[in-house]
């Protein structure tokens, strides 16, 4: 029996900015985009992953959620405090130019790390935590 991740959710405030973000500047394809319940989810995914998607959903994507919760996770989500994702490249060091050429937030350079990685981070324009990681020797 396979186990495969198929979809990885990111909490946006401004769908529009997200997807500049993650289509032009990573190089993720848009695959979809429903509204729906006064709510927008738009579905990116790595072309060379077609089975992975990333959804970028709303801070609190449930229609039934209370204003004071949605109120709370925008506020976490406004101070970084929500988890991003990590990406896997054969380049971190091309992945950080390349990304704070096109103005992204730096939160931390290019560095290897003790777990056998050499990684960098990013805040997409939501303020989510990026990480983009290379296995060392490679």
């Amino acid at each position: 029996m396979d186990i495969n991740l198929s979809q990885a959710f990111i909490a946006v405030d401004d769908h529009d900015a997200a997807i500049a973000f993650y289509r032009d500047v990573l190089g993720l394809e848009v695959r979809g985009d429903v509204a729906a319940h006064g709510m927008r989810w738009v579905t990116v995914g790595a072309p060379s992953q077609p089975d992975v998607d990333i959804v970028l959903e709303p801070p609190l994507a449930h229609p039934n959620a209370s204003a004071a919760d949605r109120e709370a996770v925008a506020d976490l989500l406004a101070k970084g405090l929500l988890r991003g994702v990590v990406f896997r490249t054969d380049d971190c060091d091309a992945v950080f130019e390349r990304i704070r050429a096109a103005g992204g937030e730096v939160v931390q350079e290019p560095i290897d790390q003790p777990y056998g990685v050499r990684d960098c981070a990013f805040r997409d324009p939501a303020g989510n935590m990026l990480r983009f990681s290379q296995a060392r020797g490679r």
